[in-house]
């Protein structure tokens, strides 16, 4: 049975094992890595951006950039729900001497614009100075609108900030973004990243490369980068043979993740039947939300224990946590779940509680 706790679960295909070993190595701290170079020149030219830096993990390329764009004792607004807020270990503050400033996160994954601008302060020596604004795209497998996005960029500049993108799951959505307006994912990828000064963009979840992460951005930004990098320690030897997946991902994973959306719909559809219908989730399953790769279900807390137990003894693996009242699943289609792991799941489903 599938592991749809996550994204990140992927295991690199044979094609990818492959790339990686028969990339050629150089040592990327003297930055004579050849294919470490060229994952992050094709990455560069890919989206729109001067230059880019392959780190370990996305929690890295998003800290180097807020430490980049702000020094101590400014002042980055995010999310509330955020990654860079509250799934990153408090980096910026603890390592940045950077001031988070959260704001609400709306049930559509947007934050307000009025809002942003509310939070952002004033020119005073009371207050940290506002920086940086930073978006998540996807959020909770929700795409921001491309019109809001451009809405807070606007924003931004006229107020003199910033603009970072936590894109770890950009790629879905310019895949969402594509697959509804009939356009080519990759132009739809530029047109995200055209409205950031930097962008981070992880390689180890829908693209299925084992490690790392792209940190994008103008080229004396990505300079300072390397070396911020370097103080974090995430600089490393022959990364090519890490970077090859990486390029390899971004060469022939990018275009499958519809594919990973339209299984999370049949996933999604299933599930909401099973809340209709079946004899014992009945109006206690309730699909809270489909968007891209990621679906959640709100699970009623009498029947939420015995429903996690049936799932984990057929060998289903969801992530699961309070919301409310109820219980929250999170499911996640990626690489290694096919159309075969969705219709077993529901199966597995249709038959919890039957005698």
């Amino acid at each position: 049975m599938p592991d749809f706790r996550s994204d990140t679960v992927t295991q690199p295909t044979a094609a990818m094992r492959e790339a990686m070993l028969q990339a050629p190595l150089g040592d990327d701290v003297f930055g004579d890595d050849p294919t470490v170079n060229a994952l992050q020149e094709h990455a560069a030219q890919l989206l729109g951006f001067e230059a880019a830096l392959f780190a370990p993990s996305g929690t890295q390329t998003n800290l180097i950039a807020l430490m980049g764009h702000c020094q101590r004792g400014d002042e980055a607004i995010v999310g509330q729900s955020w990654h860079t807020y509250r799934w990153e270990g408090g980096g910026m503050a603890v390592l940045g001497s950077i001031q988070p400033q959260p704001v609400e996160t709306q049930p559509d994954g947007t934050l307000r614009v009025a809002d942003i601008a509310a939070a952002i302060k004033p020119d005073d020596p009371h207050f940290a100075r506002t920086r940086l604004v930073v978006l998540e795209n996807t959020t909770g497998g929700q795409v921001l609108p491309t019109p809001y996005i451009a809405e807070v960029a606007q924003l931004a500049r006229s107020r003199g900030l910033a603009m970072h993108l936590d894109g770890a799951r950009m790629f879905n959505a310019a895949a969402a973004n594509a697959t509804a307006r009939g356009t080519d994912v990759y132009d739809e990828a530029r047109a995200i990243c055209g409205h950031f000064d930097t962008a981070s963009v992880c390689l180890s979840k829908g693209l299925g490369a084992p490690v790392g992460s792209l940190l994008l951005g103008p080229r004396d930004f990505i300079r300072q980068a390397r070396r911020t990098r370097k103080i974090l320690g995430g600089a490393m030897r022959q990364s090519g043979i890490l970077a090859a997946a990486g390029l390899h991902a971004l060469e022939h994973h990018v275009r499958r993740l519809a594919d990973d959306h339209a299984l999370a719909r049949t996933l999604a559809d299933g599930l909401a039947e099973a809340g209709r219908s079946h004899p014992v989730l009945a109006g206690k399953l309730q699909v809270a939300s489909a968007h891209t790769n990621i679906l959640f279900t709100d699970v009623h807390a009498d029947v939420a224990a015995d429903f996690a137990a049936w799932l984990a003894q057929h060998q289903v693996r969801v992530t699961s946590g309070l919301y409310g009242s109820q219980v929250r699943l999170r499911w996640v289609c990626h690489l290694d779940v096919g159309p075969q792991d969705v219709a077993d799941t529901l199966d597995c489903v249709r038959r919890f509680g039957a005698a």
